[in-house]
């Protein structure tokens, strides 16, 4: 199992939104083409068929924990989650 299978595997199984890597929710928002605007602080991604916007800000190298749950819930809503496997 790659490094990127167990990331998913755990964001999905809601094991830890308070020891998700920052890098790897970036990669992850990356990889479903997400496009990406840098305010300050703070990474607004968008994707011209969803919505909702997403923003991740580092917290010492990780996620904050609301922002893993609204990625998580972004994947189930739009059916993300089927697309990345």
């Amino acid at each position: 199992m790659t490094k990127y299978e167990k990331f998913l595997k755990r964001l999905l199984s809601r094991q830890s939104d308070t020891d998700i890597d920052f890098d790897d929710s970036y990669f992850l928002l990356n990889r479903l083409r997400f496009h990406e605007r840098v305010s300050g602080d703070y990474h607004n991604f968008s994707k011209e068929s969803i919505v909702e916007i997403i923003n991740l800000q580092l917290d010492k190298a990780k996620a904050k924990p609301y922002q893993v749950k609204q990625i998580r819930n972004l994947l189930h809503k739009y059916n993300l989650d089927e697309e990345l496997r």
